[in-house]
């Protein structure tokens, strides 16, 4: 019997008032872009191939930056015996499974749909983890696809990307004295067009600034949707739970240098390869929630499953 993930409607809720957040402040900044008369169509269409060419190759784009080989069920018959189970639990079709070599305890999912999904996990995860565990973890990745995780993700930060880039860009341009006020220009025109693009940069920090907040908040509210999702489809969050608990006590022992090489996609994983902040602010931050806070969010769905 398959097994629909359904809706939390006060997660929901939060995502959609996100992502309302987010809406308002891009409009705003594409007020502001147009009132200046500002050339905006190349950074938007230099965006846009970016963020085209992640949408569909993004999986690629991360395995090769993980070094993650596809896997045959040869190869790793456990793991594709797992990842079969799953797809046929929840109706989605069978993703390709990878495996990474990295002695990290992590796993991921990318494609931007079930179709042209991705589940890859590390080598230190199949060495440290229960069948079971390693089940709900892989029924967290199976969320995140299912959802469509990547092209929200993707969305949400497109015009976050385009005020870096207006930011980054206008910083090496005023470096160079291209903001009107050298060349002769006076109080003329330059010095009109050299103001407005000052404006322009400062309103692009400000929008990239409130986005990066944002953007984080969405994804932590998107975890725990798939941690949701996780034990929904395994009646378990017990398991999930204790795999959680067992990749961040062996986080905490990796060394740096291992840890750096998969940092990359710390956004795609479980559980982000790094020292984890402490305190409500560190989380603000961060694109995960904290381990306590999910764990007790386990807790009241293993109530709720169980009662």
């Amino acid at each position: 019997m398959q097994r629909k993930l359904g809706t939390d409607v006060g997660l929901t809720a939060r995502m959609f008032l996100t992502l309302f957040l987010l809406a308002v402040v891009y409009l705003a900044f594409i007020g502001v872009l147009l009132l200046l008369h500002t050339g905006i169509v190349t950074i938007v269409v230099v965006v846009a191939v970016l963020l085209v060419a992640q949408y569909y190759f993004s999986d690629r784009m991360v395995l090769s930056a993980l070094h993650a080989q596809v896997v045959t069920p040869q190869q790793y018959p456990q793991l594709h015996d797992i990842v079969g189970r799953l797809a046929q639990l929840t109706g989605m079709p069978m993703p390709k499974v990878a495996v990474i070599p990295s002695r990290v305890p992590n796993a991921l999912a990318t494609g931007r749909n079930p179709k042209n999904a991705v589940v890859a996990v590390t080598t230190g995860i199949l060495d440290q983890l229960e069948p079971k565990e390693l089940e709900a973890v892989l029924a967290h990745e199976f969320s995140h696809v299912i959802h469509r995780d990547v092209k929200v993700m993707a969305m949400a930060g497109f015009f976050a990307t385009v005020a870096s880039l207006i930011v980054q860009s206008g910083m090496w341009f005023g470096m160079f004295g291209g903001f009107g006020y050298g060349g002769g220009y006076g109080r003329g025109r330059g010095s009109d067009e050299g103001e407005g693009m000052i404006v322009i940069i400062l309103v692009a920090a400000v929008v990239w600034a409130i986005s990066f907040v944002l953007i984080r908040a969405l994804s932590r509210y998107r975890e725990y949707a798939a941690d949701r999702g996780s034990a929904i489809i395994t009646q378990e969050p017990s398991q999930l739970a204790s795999a959680l608990q067992k990749i961040s006590g062996v986080m905490t022992r990796i060394p740096s240098r291992d840890l750096r090489q998969v940092q990359s996609a710390n956004a795609f994983m479980i559980f982000p390869a790094i020292a984890a902040g402490k305190g409500s602010l560190a989380e603000v931050f961060s694109t995960h929630p904290s381990l306590e806070h999910r764990l007790a969010k386990l807790r009241e769905l293993e109530a709720k499953i169980s009662g």
